[in-house]
This record gives C-alpha cells, structure tokens and sequence, in this order.
C-alpha cells in the first residue's frame, strides 16, 4: 500500500514571522505570494495502452491493453482573516488507483481530514479452468475432464480505505489527537485444497478497523504522550467450500463430497500506552514508553459443524477463545559528559503472554485419543544496547556500541513436536564504526560488526527418529554473523556529488551432529547514485545498485531409489541488479522535458544434488541435471514533455515503453510443457465406495515477454 500522506500543519512561528515581512523586491513578493496562497492546479487527460501488460499492471490498475482517463486536482483555499486553510487532493480519479483527502485546518487550535485510498491487486497469471462458482463461498469442480467448461477467469483484489481523523489544541503546550481508518478488503484469490492438487478460488470479504487516540503534552524539557489503540478485524468469509459434481456417498444430509477451506477468523485487539522525554539540562536526556494489549479470538470455528467425512474430531472445542497479552517497557538515556564524548544507552522489556488454552483438534473420535493439538506460544525477550561516540583529531569519529538479546520461549507440551525447540535463545552483537569528514567535499564511514546467537539445549523431537532431532533450524540456530559496511559522500565537483556504499554479510551456522537445515549464508550490497548539473538548465541523476544473498544448506535422506545413505544439499543465490538515469532540461523557455531508463534484472538459482555414500554426485530423483535459473528482466524508458502555453495553463506529454520478461518455470513440468492440474490422479478420501479420480484441468500460464507501448496527454490548469 502506498505510503500515506502526512497532514498539512502551518507554523505559528512562520505565519507570525512572514506576516512582518515587506516584500522588498519582485522576488520576495513573488516567494511571499506563494507561501502565503500556493497555487491550486487541475489536470486532466487520457492515455492508450497498446497491449496487456499483467506483471507490471497488478497494482497501478492498468492491466488491461485499451484508453484510461485521468483527472487531478489540488485545491488550496485561504481565508485571511480567520487563518483557515482548506485543501482538496485527488488522483488517479477515473483509475482504480484512486486516492482523495480533504484538509480543514484552523491555524493554532485544530483541524481535521477525510481521506480514501483504493488499492487494487490483479492476478497476474493466465487461469484456465472449470472450476464453478467463483465469487461465492461454495465452488464445484466435476470428476470428470469434460464435464465443465473450462474459461479463463481473472482473479483479484481490492482495498478501500477510507480515514477521518484531526487534531485540536486544548490550551498551549496540549494537543489531543484522532485518527480512523477503515480497510474493505475484496475480491477472489487462487488457492489449493488437501493433499490432492486440484485449483480452487477464496473469496475474499473482510474489514479492518483501527482507531488511535492520542493526548500529548510539549513544556520546557518534559514531552510526553499517551492513548488508545485499537483494531478489529471483521472476516464475513470465513470459509469455502469445495464440492466434488458428481460424488456419492454418505447420508443425504452429509457433506462426505465437500471440502473445506478456511480462512482467518475476525478478531480483535486493544493497546494503552505512553511514551515521554525529559531533557536534564542541555547534555542529558531520558525517554520511556510503556504499553499493554491484548489480542482475543473468540468466533466459531466454521468446520465445527460438518458432518460425515468431514466431521471434526468430537472433543474439538467449538471456540479457540484465543487470548494473547503483550507487555512492553523501555527507558533510554543519551548524555553528552564532555564535548567529545556523547553515550546512548536503553533497555526494553518485551512480553508475549499466550493464555489460549490447549486443545486437540484431531484425532480419533471414538477413543477420545486426539493426535494434533493447538499450540499456544509465549515469550519473553530482554534487550540492552550501550554505545560511545568519541570525536578524535583529524576529523575523525569513532563509534562503539553492544547489543544484548535474551529470549525465554515456551514449548509444546503436548502433540507431535516434527522440529526440535529451544527454551532460551540469546544473541550479543558488538559493533564500531569509524567516521571521518576530509574537508567540505567529501565524508566517509567505515563500519564493522559481530554477532554470536547461541541457546538451550534443543528438546526432542517426536517425528521419525534420527531424522527430526538432527533439523538445525535457521530462526533458532546457533549463528556466528560478520558484517562491513563501507559509505562515501563526495562532492567531487560544485556539480556534481557521488554517493557509494557497500554492505557485505557472511553467516555461519555451526551444525555439530545436526546434519539438516543452513549451513553458510551470505549477503552483499553495492551502491552508486550520481548527479550532475550540466548547467542552469539541464540536469542528470544516474544510480547503479547489486543485492546478492546466498544460503547453502542439507536437506533429508533419500528413501528410496537405491539412496537411502544420500543427502540432499541445497546452494541458493538470489542477485538483482538495477540502473537507471534521469536527464530534466529546459529546452526552450517553454518546455521542460524528462527522459528516464530504468533497468532491472533478477536471477535465482535453486543448485540442488545428491550426496549419495560411496557412488559421488548426482541429482533428486526424477531430476536429470540442475535446476535451471529462473532471470526476471524489466526494461522502462520514460519520456515526460511539458510545453507552458501561458502563466495559467500548460499541457503535458507522456511516452512510456516498457518490457518485462521471465522464464520462471514455477508453473511448468519438467518438459517445459504447461502444468496441468489434470496430470495424475489422485484418490478422494472419505468419497464413495468406489472413489473416483480428481480429474481437474486447470492450467496457470504467462507470457514469458510482457512488451507495452503508452501516449497520453494531459491539461494542466493553475490559479489561486
């Protein structure tokens, strides 16, 4: 979701100052002018897309080849004597991007706003399929292929957020605060069901509301805060139900043909807090904050009451009645004891109190013996960081710091535990970074750190024995971290400036007799920006930036094939690189243009072997040689023209061209033809004597090159 806008507030301060000033010059009056009475603006246009573009249309709401409208305004209006300002915002109006918000604010004692955001999210993917009754809660896939039609059907989402909030000034110093936001979200998704693969569709239909409420005090050194947070989360779809045309069995009034698929359950959670500072003197400052929540979930659990196959275990709570309370405190020091020397210090208390009682939701209804249980999850995490900051000679800053971490975790205690746990886990990092500033041009950093997480022994686990206990997972593993980080900032010319940054990241998870999960891991980050001003009228801006991670770990023992001594081993690597540059210039007095190239290329490997005892390397099984790269590439240039046809009015030119690629094979077979859910059969448990195959045919495609063409052209009118 897009980041959303702050409200517009006007100093006191600022509104007193300019209001004595004499406007000297053309100039001053001119900025004073504009300060004082901005301008409002109008734009209307349309636009032509030549083809689909389904990747890079899934959230601007143009996925689709074909004409778009467009209308923006932003208008200002002032009344001088009283100091009231209104503004009215709007873009996108005739796209599903649409966003508007309104701004009352009455200068030094309060206002108010009203805003709404509408976010889509299209599919991207191509969907054939003849599943029936999407958009519903209760969809249909026949047994047999052929029996439906198969359509291409086109799956999505929206948001809609509406928010009111303000402010208001009590008396000076006290400033009470509101802010309401209320979030529809639907729409259809793609999913699955079962151990079988066969395509469904959820519909979406929920509603997220938060209220925040805030008083706050601002006097001398002391500023403090506090409120109310709450949220509600409303699901009016809380279940689907998948039913197979053409399947007998049980009584009439059984659902032996229909399948479940749940979503998450409405809930709710509220927050008290207050947070603070208080300066002692003009080097020493001490801040808090404190908060409690609690989470509840207390609805019906939707599949409590089927019946037949699909009866739930008979000792099944009804109501998870879900309990969750969070503490938090913190206090923070900062104190500069001599000119040189400035020290940070802080601790945080965090507690995650999980009250849900446990309960078993599987199991065998008739000996009352459950098998799988609810697994409520506490915790409780103490954190402390200490840091020094010292300024030497030749301009040089030195930094040093500790981080402490230490978690108390709960454990399953009851049910089939498939992954080994940990009671405490703890993390110390150092940390020092050196600064030096080499004139007015140009300041470097050069940063290092190191981090050492270890914990409690691992308890045991209940999955088959030797291969679960010996899973060393990556969250709570022992882990040794080195990390560098290198910034430079140089103003090589009066023109030009240049920016580079480099981050490398190498991790080391020490195994022991733990044979299975991450091993190494490792990270890197290079960064250049660049910009030049050519001269008054024309400037460039150009950027290069390489992110590359990489995790090796082993996998499970073959059973089967002859390899029951092998050992999956796993090289992931992920790397994307991305340029791009920005040329503005005047062209003539009345056109201004912009052309800009953006290009970004990703590629993940997915190296996977066989280490098989005595007979070398190979591949899995089924698997003739290495996982091929999956390379996403997306090219964008851009060319913006504005031509001023007088003071009040101007038209703009857009042209945009873009292409997007990816062999991504997420939904091929091996041959490299299209994955067909048709392919295999898989048996209906709890159908029929005679259960027949789940015969699908549902296929999922894209076009591995997504190229698109725009030309639009808009009307911009200014006034005040």
């Amino acid at each position: 979701m897009k980041a959303q806008p702050r409200m517009f507030r006007l100093s006191t301060v600022f509104l007193a100052a300019i209001s004595t000033c004499g406007a000297a010059s053309a100039e001053e009056s001119d900025a004073y002018t504009e300060l004082t009475r901005p301008a409002s603006t109008i734009s209307a246009g349309a636009g032509y897309w030549s083809n689909a573009r389904p990747h890079q249309g899934m959230y601007d709401g143009m996925r689709n080849k074909g004409a778009y409208g467009g209308l923006d305004f932003n208008l200002v209006q002032r009344d001088d004597e009283k100091g009231d300002w209104l503004l009215l915002r709007t873009t996108n109006l005739f796209l599903d991007t649409r966003e508007m918000r309104v701004d009352y604010l009455r200068q030094g004692r309060g206002g108010g706003f009203f805003e709404y955001v509408r976010t889509p999210y299209d599919n991207p993917y191509t969907i054939n399929t003849p599943l029936q009754g999407i958009g519903s809660n209760r969809v249909t896939m026949g047994t047999t292929l052929g029996a439906s039609p198969s359509r291409e059907v086109e799956l999505g989402t929206v948001r809609e957020l509406f928010r009111l909030g303000g402010f208001r000034s009590l008396v000076p110093g006290l400033e009470f605060k509101v802010d309401f936001k209320n979030e529809d979200k639907t729409g259809t998704r793609m999913t699955g069901w079962g151990s079988a693969p066969q395509f469904s569709a959820e519909t979406i239909d929920s509603t997220i509301r938060q209220l925040d409420t805030i008083l706050q005090y601002t006097g001398g050194n002391l500023q403090i805060s506090g409120g109310y947070a709450g949220s509600w989360y409303d699901n009016r779809n809380t279940q689907t139900l998948q039913t197979l045309s053409g399947v007998s069995g049980g009584t009439s009034a059984s659902f032996a043909s229909v399948t479940p698929l749940s979503q998450p359950l409405s809930n709710q959670a509220h927050q008290v807090f207050m947070n603070g500072g208080y300066g002692f003197g003009p080097t020493t400052r001490a801040t808090f904050k404190l908060s409690y929540s609690q989470a509840t979930q207390d609805e019906r659990i939707p599949s409590y009451d089927l019946t037949s196959a699909n009866a739930p275990y008979a000792y099944a709570p009804s109501h998870l009645d879900g309990k969750v309370f969070t503490t938090l405190a913190q206090l923070g020091l900062t104190s500069r004891p001599t000119s040189k020397l400035t020290l940070t210090g802080s601790l945080r208390y965090y507690d995650v109190n999980d009250q849900t009682p446990l309960a078993g939701y599987v199991g065998n209804s008739s000996t009352g013996v459950a098998s799988v249980y609810n697994t409520p999850y506490s915790y409780t995490k103490n954190t402390g960081k200490l840091e020094a900051n010292y300024r030497l000679p030749l301009s040089l800053s030195l930094t040093g710091g500790v981080d402490y971490s230490g978690q108390q975790r709960s454990t399953p205690v009851a049910g089939t535990v498939y992954v080994p746990f940990r009671e405490t886990l703890n993390e110390i990092t150092y940390r020092t970074e050196l600064r030096r500033s080499m004139g007015e041009n140009i300041a470097g950093s050069l940063a290092y750190f190191y981090s050492e997480r270890d914990g409690s022994n691992y308890s045991a686990a209940d999955g088959t024995s030797p291969y679960s206990n010996q899973i060393n997972p990556i969250h709570i593993s022992d882990r040794k971290r080195n990390k560098w980080r290198a910034k430079l900032d140089w103003d090589a010319l009066e023109q030009l400036t240049l920016q580079f940054r480099v981050d490398h990241i190498s991790d080391d998870y020490p195994q022991g007799d733990r044979f299975y999960g991450a091993s190494s891991g490792s990270g890197q980050v290079y960064a250049v920006d660049a910009s030049y001003a050519i001269n008054d009228n024309w400037n460039l801006s150009s950027w290069y930036a390489r992110d590359a991670s990489g995790t090796k770990a082993s996998g499970f023992r073959e059973a089967s094939g002859g390899a029951a001594n092998a050992v999956r081993e796993t090289d992931l690597k992920e790397r994307g690189d991305s340029f791009g540059f920005n040329l503005n210039a005047r062209l003539a007095p009345k056109i201004d243009t912009s052309f800009g190239f953006d290009l970004f290329n990703n590629t993940s490997r997915f190296d996977q072997t066989l280490n098989l005892s005595g007979t070398g390397t190979t591949y899995p099984t089924g698997v003739s040689g290495p996982l091929p790269d999956v390379t996403s590439k997306l090219m964008r240039f851009k060319l913006i023209s504005r031509y001023t046809l007088d003071r009040s009015s101007a038209i703009r030119f857009d042209l945009i061209y873009e292409r997007w690629q990816s062999n991504d094979w997420s939904w091929t077979l091996a041959d490299g033809s299209d994955f067909s859910y048709a392919s295999g059969t898989q048996t209906c448990t709890g159908c029929s004597t005679t259960s027949p195959n789940l015969i699908d045919g549902t296929t999922i495609t894209q076009k591995d090159k997504q190229t698109s063409a725009f030309i639009g052209i808009h009307y911009i009118y200014t006034f005040r």
